[in-house]
């Protein structure tokens, strides 16, 4: 019922309202039953415009401790998180990918849709980086389709690093049509056909968001940007006599 709300009458309604987002593709989302939504990332606020124009609700990991939270506040945040359909997952311990997973797993056996960005964090330069091979593991493990994203325009609506949103771009979610993969059933195992699953996913997204494609994780491009933007300043610093 709160999501209903959220979607139909408290946030959609405005979110529509001001920002006027397009949509194609719709027909590819499955009304009923199962399937990966696998959109390309560029601000948080892709978790909301995807589920927003999807046919029907969209489930997302979040952290444990958005739900476990004491006070008013925590009150707040686990109301909030659970009427909108996030998943709780346990991000401890070094096995975050693998919780993540077996959350997708689990959500997509009750017949429900399952998003998971394949790129693993944003994009820190807008470019579309190499995908992780998760997104393949969850479709194989699963057996339902993967239906491929390109989100366009969202960094401008809300900048890295930005809380709130700036008014004026018209964002754009392109659904793409599902991508089946039953002919690898049973060889989630396999690494060679993990990726060659994930790389399918990616060209679908590229295709569908026209981003320029860097074959790096972006986590890696992150964390050379970080590296260079630190040498830079160090340079910039007064030089002893």
């Amino acid at each position: 019922m709160f999501y209903v709300l959220l979607k139909h009458v408290l946030i959609g309604p405005l979110v529509r309202l001001l920002y006027r987002p397009r949509v194609t593709g719709l027909e590819h989302v499955p009304t009923q039953g199962a399937a990966i939504i696998a959109p390309n990332h560029l601000s948080f606020c892709d978790s909301i415009f995807v589920p927003l124009l999807a046919p029907q609700q969209v489930h997302y990991v979040a952290k444990a401790e958005y739900f476990t939270g004491t006070g008013l506040k925590g009150r707040l945040m686990a109301w909030f998180f659970t009427g909108a359909g996030a998943v709780p997952v346990d991000r401890s311990g070094g096995r975050a990918s693998v919780a993540a997973i077996d959350t997708g797993l689990r959500t997509l056996r009750e017949g429900k849709l399952f998003g998971i960005y394949p790129e693993g964090t944003r994009s820190p330069d807008g470019r579309l980086h190499r995908g992780r091979t998760g997104v393949a593991r969850l479709a194989l493990a699963s057996g339902v389709p993967v239906v491929p994203v390109g989100v366009i325009g969202t960094d401008l609506v809300q900048p890295s690093g930005r809380l709130l949103w700036k008014l004026g771009p018209r964002p754009e979610v392109r659904f793409g049509p599902a991508l089946d993969f039953s002919r690898y059933a049973g060889m989630e195992e396999d690494r060679f056909v993990l990726r060659a699953v994930t790389d399918e996913i990616m060209a679908a997204i590229l295709a569908l968001s026209g981003q320029e494609y860097v074959d790096m994780y972006a986590t890696k491009a992150k964390a050379l940007a970080s590296r260079a933007a630190a040498a830079a300043a160090a340079d910039d610093l007064p030089r002893a006599a």
